[in-house]
């Protein structure tokens, strides 16, 4: 994959936003010259990526009615909230659409013309779907879509944290790994799970119920392209982060191009694993406190990986066998960034800002207003362009 060219400078490319039926949590697809959107309507958009206009949309179902979940904080309706997938061999966007049947549905949507070609119920056997949320993209890998659950905002219900692998070939029944908890346990981080080129992937939870025995509640968790589990790290003080809801799950797992991984959670505490090895309790190779708490999902290139922090975005260098930060940003609430060239591009939260920082340095170039902004929103590129989805809308900016 080629390199993105140095971005000179950026501007608003449509004169308004593309208005939708709901708000957008799942980040943007972008895929030819349209940009793909899954609203919480549980409806997905194929809009012109030039224009903004709407090429089609599709209703997948009518959503849940939020308010009689047992909690949570997205609303008024709960449909589509993970990222969906796009499989680019067969022109097939995966999305799953939380229908009010209290069932999550894998839908296939044709990209070119919106017309549903399959759809399989993917609540694990013995879930109670009301108490799970499918928060996390999804991945296509190995033959499978795979498909997290975490919990609901307020951790109510008994819930745990879920992998499905739904064959592509839609022959075969699902494949399933719950993590071990007790209670609790949800992969929720937005950037859902990562796999290696080997096909093994890896997830990371939230919070157990246990304080005693280790539950694989704030883990690392490596699994088999067929859901076996291989091994796991979590931090010495799993207990406390347990007790004390500090999700090392708050983020997804990075991948580094030497095969290692990097983890980062609600504490602030980075830590590099081995790839070939996770290590069990304590067993990283390295730690750093980045920031005060991370949410949301990373973006890396070579050995630097973007952390979205309550207090900015930060440039954490991977060695060897250490961590260090290399800048800063000024403190904001940030969202998942992405980057394009020398632009590392995060929107500020609380103030509804997309902001544009300089690769080298952290320091700001661009700031564009949008109309809201929901947790973790993370901006999508395409060629010259970057997309940002603001509460119901879609927002455009040209780079040049």
């Amino acid at each position: 994959m080629e390199p993105s060219p140095e971005v000179t400078a950026a501007h608003s490319a449509w004169s308004g936003s593309t208005l939708l039926d709901a708000d957008v949590y799942a980040e943007p697809l972008v895929c030819g010259n349209a940009v793909y959107v899954a609203t919480e309507e549980n409806t997905v958009y194929a809009i012109n990526a030039s224009s903004g206009a709407i090429i089609w949309h599709t209703h997948l179902g009518t959503p849940v009615t939020s308010s009689t979940l047992p909690c949570g904080d997205i609303g008024p309706t709960t449909g589509i909230t993970g990222t969906p997938v796009i499989d680019m061999a067969t022109g097939i966007l995966y999305a799953v659409a939380f229908l009010s049947s209290n069932q999550h549905v894998l839908f296939g949507v044709n990209v070119d013309n919106g017309s549903v070609v399959s759809q399989v119920v993917v609540d694990p056997s013995g879930a109670d779907p009301t108490a799970e949320q499918e928060r996390g993209g999804l991945a296509i890998a190995n033959g499978y879509v795979y498909v997290v659950y975490g919990g609901l905002f307020g951790d109510c219900g008994d819930y745990h944290g879920w992998v499905v692998a739904a064959p592509l070939s839609g022959s075969g029944g699902l494949l399933s790994y719950m993590v071990p908890t007790h209670r609790e346990g949800g992969i929720w981080a937005v950037a859902g799970l990562a796999i290696a080129a080997n096909g093994n992937l890896y997830v990371t939870t939230g919070n157990g119920d246990s304080s005693t025995t280790f539950d694989h509640g704030d883990a690392v968790i490596e699994l088999s392209p067929t859901l076996s589990e291989i091994g796991y790290f979590a931090p010495t003080n799993w207990a406390t982060l347990n007790s004390q809801d500090d999700d090392l799950g708050t983020v997804a797992p990075t991948l580094l191009p030497n095969g290692d991984v990097f983890q980062v959670g609600k504490e602030g505490v980075g830590y590099l694993l081995s790839g070939s090895n996770l290590g069990g309790i304590g067993g990283q190779v390295a730690n750093i406190t980045v920031c005060s708490s991370a949410y949301g999902g990373t973006a890396a290139v070579g050995m630097s990986v973007f952390v979205p922090c309550v207090d900015g975005v930060i440039d954490v260098v991977v060695g060897a066998s250490n961590l260090s930060v290399a800048w800063q940003t000024s403190s904001f609430d940030a969202g998942s960034p992405i980057v394009t060239g020398n632009v590392v591009w995060a929107v500020n939260i609380p103030r509804a800002i997309l902001f544009g920082f300089n690769i080298s340095t952290g320091k700001q170039l661009f700031s564009f207003p949008l109309a809201s902004a929901d947790h973790f929103i993370s901006p999508a590129a395409g060629p010259g362009s970057v997309y940002v989805a603001g509460g119901d809308q879609l927002f455009a900016f040209a780079l040049s």
